[in-house]
């Protein structure tokens, strides 16, 4: 159950802030003036953080290409993924 409304990710604001202030707290992202709203600030990634999604994303290609691979197919890939999202869409009604 979310603790508090839940956005169209279906991911609570208080779940979203609250990893924000991870990211924050390990240097990976930091708060910049939201020039759209005065108390709010909009979280934007470090150079830190930047350097970590670079080393992070060749990894997640290379996974996504061999699962594709292991389950025949990016057609099969793709009707997978969905059937998760549809999953993890049904696990939030609950």
């Amino acid at each position: 159950m979310a603790d508090g409304p839940v956005t169209t990710m279906g991911i609570s604001r208080q779940s979203v802030q609250r990893i924000a202030d991870l990211l924050v707290a390990d240097g990976l992202a930091e708060y910049r003036p939201n020039p759209a709203h005065r108390r709010a600030k909009l979280p934007a990634p470090t150079e830190a953080g930047l350097a970590a999604v670079r080393r992070i994303t060749p990894g997640r290609a290379e996974l996504a290409a061999r699962l594709s691979e292991l389950l025949g197919g990016e057609a099969e890939f793709r009707r997978v993924a969905d059937t998760l999202e549809r999953l993890g869409q049904a696990l939030d009604r609950l």
